[in-house]
């Protein structure tokens, strides 16, 4: 299903849209149309990203990290 909606913009701007949407084979509103899909969907996998990155901090690694010797150790005296 489809919406329509209402977009207030200035018309230098749509002049240069209907160019762009013109070099494109496309009308305005499919322009706009992709751009809003394509922005919808770098959000949802910035997202699904962040969670998973996130679930990993969670879990945690074993980085296999063991305390260094004290400088007394090292340079015996």
């Amino acid at each position: 299903m489809k919406t329509n909606i209402t977009l207030k913009v200035d018309a230098d701007l749509v002049r240069e849209a209907k160019v762009l949407a013109a070099q494109r084979g496309t009308s305005v509103s499919g322009l706009l149309a992709q751009q809003l899909e394509d922005l919808v969907r770098r959000d949802r996998a910035y997202e699904a990203a962040k969670r998973r990155a996130l679930a990993r901090l969670g879990k945690g690694y074993d980085l296999q990290w063991t305390r260094p010797a004290s400088r007394d150790d090292l340079h015996e005296r």
